[in-house]
């Protein structure tokens, strides 16, 4: 689900303006950033609370992580 907009690699897409998970912003943000992010939405991403469950979240978080490098 994530891919869709945010690319297989994490490079966003600039025509939707889905920043890349490589860009400043988002290596400087906490995890707990993130977490909330993905757990409540942010902008026009949907929430996925409900959709995954807290490990699962986290688990997003762990890889968004191995993607940033």
């Amino acid at each position: 689900k994530c891919a869709m907009c945010h690319n297989a690699t994490g490079a966003g897409n600039v025509a939707m303006k889905v920043p890349s998970f490589k860009s400043p912003e988002l290596v400087k943000a906490s995890n707990a950033d993130l977490i909330a992010a993905t757990t409540n939405g942010k902008g026009k991403m949907p929430a996925y609370t409900g959709k995954l469950n807290d490990t699962q979240i986290k688990d997003v978080v762990a890889y968004i992580r191995t993607l940033q490098k």
